[in-house]
């Protein structure tokens, strides 16, 4: 389904990708960045939140790194500092990236079992199938964010795969 080269590529994609989104939402400030836009989780710090918690949650799963301590319903308020949510996510970004290093076929093969909260049961997929579902989702609400940057008045320059790695 996917190699571990997807991985790779895609966790550069995604540092790069949020390394845009976060400056040109630092340029915006709190206020502008708090302001309820109407995207799914509200505004862009909201949204950015989810996104973090939502790595950390699938990272959890993954490596059996920590876990967030915020339920799926708290994630959009995982972090009130934009600051200490823009160090988070550069050094999660870097983390995710060494790990995609580690990927192997064999240990992309093979089914997960976890516990969903928006599903509330446990549930049993390919492991290949949810690594590509952790990047489709990051990309998900990135897109979401960039939507409401745009609106905004800032940019992020190019967004495009093909042209950032």
């Amino acid at each position: 389904m996917i190699t571990p080269s997807y991985a790779r590529t895609m966790a550069a994609y995604n540092a790069e990708m949020n390394r845009r989104i976060y400056a040109a939402a630092a340029r915006l400030g709190d206020t502008a960045r708090r302001e309820q836009r109407g995207a799914f989780w509200g505004s862009i710090h909201a949204t950015l939140n989810h996104l973090l918690w939502a790595d950390e949650t699938w990272m959890s799963r993954f490596a059996d790194w920590p876990k967030p301590l915020a339920l799926l319903r708290d994630s959009a308020a995982l972090l009130d500092s934009f600051a200490d949510m823009q160090r988070r996510r550069t050094d999660f970004d870097a983390r995710i990236l060494a790990w995609t290093e580690s990927l192997t076929s064999e240990s992309l093969a093979g089914d997960l079992v976890w516990f969903s909260q928006a599903a509330q049961r446990e549930m049993r997929r390919p492991r290949a199938l949810l690594v590509m579902h952790f990047f489709n989702h990051q990309t998900h609400h990135r897109g979401q964010a960039h939507a409401m940057l745009t609106a905004a008045g800032e940019q992020t320059g190019d967004t495009d795969l093909f042209l950032l790695v």
